[in-house]
């Protein structure tokens, strides 16, 4: 341990620098760094990590839940001898600058994941100590060892994706996370008890979870809360004891330090009442970053000795799952004119790569059977690759994005396409990540049938469409959905799969090359009179009123369209070439199809949500059929 006098030295500079960050961009949330500086001194002394091999495979995950922390993070950051310097810092929340007003992954060195919305990071983290337990258990516990760190706060463990997360972390006994909660008992509409009064020690017990508690201002207390946290047998909540804006003079424990900053005088009087000289800005002693700056002199010397200590062997399979053979892949095949759901053959195609792509592994929110997700074979997490979620859609989907960002794994999840809603968060994190994440959406329209409106996704695919970085797919056989899902193995960005629950006829002319280009003609004419574009189910109600129109004398394309964003990134002259006349196209899809008024003069689509009955006579009673087509068809050609 260091000194005593120093480490308080230490906390006063983080407290400062945050509070001047805040202050220069008048602009930011002050209060939780002040009060969490002092424990950020001791996670300094026990985490592991080396900013000159940020990407090392057994450092140690940091992840700020409350985002709003982040003048804490680059701080630290800076600190520690990342990529961060004194001027990021007194750019913090500019635009351009490497220090936005929460953490972004890829912008940023150092920061491990994108937080934002509260509770996420915590799941994030559950992430993170998943991917290292079937990290471990494929590469071996001298190779994998290190610990998943999260700070978080009361507003986390409010929201209740914190609690789905943490449920299913002591479900597994990731002895491996180490949750540190800031306890200030304040949120931005002043103390916790107006909504929150749950005893969360016990909580987290219930949960299968270590509890220890510390006074966060007694660094020796941090010290040994850490030494037992790491050598638990189960998942760790530090309940630190805090106080909101610590030395912040006269707004020291009060709300309104959460997300304004200071004010010139109060920030001035705290600096001075520190020891600071009140009239410079960001000031570093010498003597305090030698000390921050021994983490980096600690985990370059780690980094090192596990280099020397894995073997050729080892470093052979971690390439491997890095760098997978997709040509080994041996795909299925389906036979034209068979019926087949399409998640039923994207069961198949999932089992396919899995046998070639040791790092493919993941599961379904208790739908597995019903979403064809399981993996054949291959055993349950934390030895096999099959997750079982639980019904914990919040969860599942942030789970997901810290398993993508370990750096190792292509991970999947799957649900009914109606409860994609509730992982809206995670998925829209993961777009601004661009994290490798593949979501199974089954049960995509009103072909679900009895189960009714609540259960028949009308408007989630238009949402999504409207996502940036998502790649959504609705396939509109097994083929294409073949197709779909070797173009989404090569997008390092995450993708959706949006699949039929009813079986649909294998198709005679889905053409598979033409499928990375999005959308393509599958009946082709010069000047169409009509062009019909549909998606999934749909396509084959397209091509059957093509074929009546055709015997009318009628010149019709037919396109299917199974990815709007990837036919956007076409050129303009591939565009025009397939959908050439928007005046004379019809868009056939069973969804609201706001997006599609891009291309298409008229959509037969839902106005409504759907109802309850058989899938087959929803698509007749809602007019998403061929006679509403031909009736919609026959009025454009007059």
């Amino acid at each position: 341990m260091l000194d005593k006098k120093l480490q308080i030295k230490m906390a006063n500079t983080l407290r400062v620098l945050c509070a001047e960050m805040v202050q220069k961009a008048n602009s930011g949330h002050p209060g939780a760094p002040m009060g969490l500086a002092d424990l950020a001194v001791v996670l300094s002394q026990h985490i592991n990590v080396d900013p000159t091999h940020s990407q090392w495979l057994n450092r140690d995950r940091l992840v700020f839940s409350g985002g709003h922390c982040s003048a804490l993070v680059y701080s630290l950051l800076h600190l520690w001898g990342f990529d961060v310097t004194l001027e990021d810092l007194q750019s913090f929340r500019q635009l351009g600058s490497k220090t936005p007003g929460h953490p972004e992954f890829g912008h940023t060195h150092g920061v491990e994941i994108t937080t934002g919305p509260l509770g996420q990071g915590v799941a994030n983290a559950v992430g993170f100590a998943m991917a290292s337990k079937y990290a471990q258990n494929i590469l071996g516990k001298e190779v994998i060892n290190h610990f998943v760190f999260c700070l978080c706060g009361d507003g986390d463990l409010q929201e209740g994706i914190s609690y789905e997360a943490c449920s299913l972390a002591g479900h597994h006994q990731l002895d491996n996370l180490i949750l540190i909660y800031d306890s200030n008992a304040i949120t931005i509409e002043g103390d916790t008890q107006i909504a929150m009064s749950e005893n969360v020690k016990m909580r987290f017990e219930a949960q299968g979870f270590e509890v220890l508690e510390c006074d966060g201002y007694c660094f020796d207390s941090l010290n040994q809360t850490f030494d037992k946290a790491k050598s638990s047998k189960q998942p760790t909540l530090i309940i630190a004891h805090t106080i909101i804006g610590k030395n912040a003079h006269t707004l020291e424990g009060s709300h309104k330090t959460h997300g304004s900053p200071l004010g010139a005088e109060v920030l001035a009087q705290s600096k001075q009442n520190m020891g600071f000289d009140s009239e410079q800005s960001f000031q570093i002693s010498q003597e305090v970053l030698e000390s921050f700056r021994q983490t980096m002199h600690r985990g370059i010397a780690m980094y090192q000795q596990w280099e020397t200590t894995i073997s050729q062997d080892t470093q052979a399979k971690i390439q491997e799952l890095q760098n997978p053979d997709l040509s080994a892949i041996e795909y299925p095949t389906f036979q034209e004119g068979t019926q087949i759901a399409t998640r039923v053959s994207n069961g198949e195609i999932l089992n396919a790569i899995a046998k070639k792509h040791q790092g493919f592994l993941g599961g379904s929110a208790d739908l597995g059977p019903s979403n064809n997700t399981l993996l054949k074979n291959e055993g349950d997490f934390p030895n096999g690759r099959n997750l079982h979620f639980g019904i914990r859609e919040h969860a599942m989907g942030a789970i997901c994005n810290g398993i993508a960002n370990y750096g190792l794994f292509l991970p999947y999840c799957a649900t009914f396409f109606v409860f994609s809603d509730y992982m809206s968060a995670s998925v829209r994190v993961a777009s601004i990540m661009k994290s490798q994440v593949w979501y199974i959406w089954t049960h995509d329209s009103i072909g679900v049938g009895e189960d009714g409106a609540t259960h028949q996704p009308i408007e989630q695919l238009t949402h999504f469409r409207a996502m940036p970085n998502l790649y959504v797919f609705r396939p509109a056989d097994a083929n294409e959905n073949l197709a779909c899902v070797k173009v989404a193995l090569t997008l390092k960005a995450p993708s959706a799969f949006v699949l039929s629950r009813q079986n649909l006829e294998v198709l005679p002319s889905t053409n598979q090359d033409r499928v990375a280009k999005g959308g393509y003609a599958l009946c082709e004419c010069e000047n169409p009179d009509v062009i019909l574009v549909a998606t999934g189910s749909e396509v084959k109600c397209a091509l059957e009123s093509a074929k009546i129109l055709e015997n009318e004398g009628k010149r019709v394309r037919v396109v299917s369209m199974p990815s709007l964003e990837l036919f956007r990134e076409q050129s303009q002259e591939y565009q025009d070439s397939v959908l050439s006349n928007r005046d004379r196209t019809i868009a056939i899809e069973a969804s609201r199809g706001l997006e599609w008024y891009e291309y298409a003069n008229q959509v037969v689509g839902m106005q409504s949500f759907g109802a309850s009955g058989k899938g087959n006579e929803l698509f007749e009673h809602f007019g998403i059929n061929v006679k509403t087509t031909l009736e919609v068809a026959r009025k454009i050609c007059q």
